[in-house]
This record gives structure tokens, C-alpha cells and sequence, in this order.
């Protein structure tokens, strides 16, 4: 057997490798595609909607807040700008950083303000936002050379 010659076998376990970790890749991708439908979803409307037709609950929390319905439009408009663009690929990580940064302001109003009993759930919202701005990194580079290309 020559030097450059290949045996077989690892021509074969290679491709196994190869192959199990294409589908695992696969895999990971639906999974960060779902969870990013899941999250836009949910600022849609479980989180903007409320805020924009006024529903009382959130109403409430914002004139308790000071801000009355002028904050809790202009939130719901971010929330509801934010959850449509993590479901368009070339801004899913912008958008999950800019929802990231308004959930640090939700937790520091929640920490500082409200002292309410959902102070957690604007840090666990946090975790999978930066998962996705991670993941998705790659899109903010085509993001800049697209905005780049247009200037």
C-alpha cells in the first residue's frame, strides 16, 4: 500500500462522521429556526399585543410605571417590530439583540421599580435572544454589507 493510498475503512468511518454530523447540524438549525417562530411569536402577541390595544393589565402596569400610554405603545411597537424581525433571516440577529437589550430594561425596571413577582422572566427571555444572536451572527455580516451596498 502507497503512502497516498486510503484505506477503506476510513474513507467509510469519515463519511459516517461527516454525515452524523450533517444531520446533527440539520438538526440544530430547525431547532434554532423554531425556537426563533416561537420567541417572534411571542413578542408578537403574547407580550406587544396587549400593549397595543391598551388591555387593561398592561395599561395598569404602565400608569403604575408613569409612563402611561405613550411608554406602553412605543414598547409594544419594539416588541412587535422585534418579534416580526427575528422571523426575517437577514435581521433575526439584530432583532434578537435589540429584544435582548430591552429585556435588561425590563429586568432593571422590574429589579428597581415594580418589584413585582415576574422579575425572572425577562433574564430567562434573555438566554435563548443570545443564543440566537449568536447563531445567527453571520447574518448581521451580510446585514452590513447589504446596508453597505445600498449607501
Amino acid at each position: 500500500m502507497s503512502e497516498t493510498a486510503v484505506p477503506v475503512t476510513t474513507l467509510a468511518s469519515t463519511s459516517a462522521s461527516a454525515s452524523s454530523l450533517n444531520t446533527r447540524g440539520r438538526g440544530a438549525r430547525i431547532s434554532l429556526g423554531a425556537l426563533q417562530i416561537v420567541l417572534g411569536l411571542f413578542y408578537a402577541f403574547a407580550s406587544a399585543l396587549p400593549k397595543l390595544i391598551a388591555h387593561p393589565s398592561a395599561a395598569e402596569a404602565f400608569d403604575k410605571l408613569g409612563w402611561g400610554s405613550t411608554g406602553m405603545y412605543l414598547i409594544g411597537a419594539l416588541e412587535l417590530a422585534g418579534g416580526l424581525a427575528l422571523l426575517v433571516p437577514l435581521l433575526s440577529s439584530v432583532a434578537a439583540v435589540a429584544l435582548g437589550a430591552l429585556m435588561v430594561g425590563a429586568f432593571v425596571v422590574n429589579v428597581t421599580v415594580v418589584h413585582g413577582p415576574y422579575v425572572a422572566t425577562p433574564l430567562i427571555l434573555i438566554l435563548p435572544l443570545a443564543l440566537i444572536a449568536w447563531a445567527r451572527r453571520d447574518r448581521t455580516t451580510e446585514l452590513v454589507r447589504w446596508v453597505r451596498r445600498r449607501v
